[in-house]
């Protein structure tokens, strides 16, 4: 806590500060989610703590191999537990910078842009480790104990996620009035990139969401929020971070260890439908990507399910199995 608070005293004595408070102000004006100001201040502040231990203290000071240095210390940073930042965190913390220094150019602080050519890593669109079946998701689901209030609202938000496929961020953000029952749909507001959507909700889903409104919400009001859908056991929003925990619980209770929480069922709601023949587009348009090819991700892994079931399945397939079989059992045999 202590190093906290003289980070904390190094940043607000550096020259950087009345620029950082400013260009934060500007971004929460241009109307930002408000996700998007805390990365922005947290990346900001990470690499003006990194300028003061070298005694940079102007972004006039400020050079495009300075800031590849920057890039490169990040590069080879290591976390407590040995492991290195992802490209995914590395390009997250020099994002915020060029949109910083092209501010500072714009508003003629200083007198070019250096970030302006910096490369950024590119983010490795692997595979999803883990995707949910039918089975484990049934699972999960009959986890939350149905006598308590607790356990009808959990069951609600576990299958919330699986029928929507929202973020964590987007379901705790969510309030009564973006529910539409009869059309069945969920406003999302303020999604990632700052965009508002529509997404559909299933029966199931809606079911369960309309019992948690009805018989649980009001009994968790308390008088401090009487918007936000979702409230936990003291009638406050839900911490990202405790919901977290509290769906992966329930994935533990239910004996699947795989890495991750939330997500896992935005995962597994973007394979099944795509499985079952729903069109990449409508997909994207559900989950809010901004790419195409961020869902095309999705596509390789219901190939992969394809591949698998056609192998296991297709008679010319098993047929061929065998034969290869019959052609190393004698060479075993010696």
């Amino acid at each position: 806590m202590v190093r906290h608070y003289e980070h904390q005293s190094v940043i607000e004595a550096s020259g950087f500060y009345p620029y950082l408070q400013a260009f934060l102000e500007w971004t929460e004006v241009k109307g930002q989610s408000k996700d998007t100001l805390k990365r922005r201040q947290a990346a900001l502040r990470r690499f003006i703590h990194w300028c003061d231990e070298r005694d940079l203290n102007r972004p006039q000071e400020i050079t495009k191999p300075i800031l590849e240095r920057y890039q490169r210390h990040l590069y080879h940073y290591r976390k407590s537990d040995g492991r290195p930042l992802s490209h995914g965190s590395q390009s997250g913390m020099l994002t915020p910078l060029k949109a910083f220094f092209k501010w500072l150019t714009r508003e003629n602080h200083i007198l070019y842009n250096p970030a302006s050519e910096l490369e950024l890593p590119k983010k490795l669109r692997g595979l999803p480790k883990a995707i949910l079946s039918q089975a484990e998701l049934a699972a999960v689901f009959n986890q939350p104990d149905l006598k308590t209030a607790s356990g009808i609202r959990d069951r609600a938000i576990l299958e919330l996620f699986y029928s929507t496929g929202m973020r964590r961020m987007e379901l705790v953000n969510l309030k009564t009035h973006d529910i539409d029952i009869n059309r069945r749909l969920i406003m999302i507001r303020q999604g990632k990139y700052g965009k508002d959507r529509f997404i559909p909700v299933g029966e199931r889903a809606l079911q369960w969401l309309e019992h948690y409104q009805n018989e649980v919400r009001p009994e968790l009001i308390t008088g401090r929020d009487e918007t936000t859908l979702f409230l936990t056991d003291q009638g406050q929003p839900f911490r990202r971070s405790a919901l977290a925990g509290r769906v992966k619980r329930y994935l533990q209770q239910a004996g699947i260890e795989v890495t991750g929480s939330c997500h896992l069922f935005r995962h597994a709601m973007a394979t099944h439908m795509l499985e079952n023949g729903a069109d990449v587009r409508i997909i994207q348009m559900i989950l809010g990507h901004e790419d195409l090819n961020t869902t095309q991700i999705y596509t390789r892994v219901s190939i992969k399910k394809l591949t698998e079931i056609h192998a296991a399945t297709h008679p010319a397939g098993r047929e061929w199995e065998a034969k290869r079989e019959e052609e190393v059992l004698p060479d075993s045999a010696e």
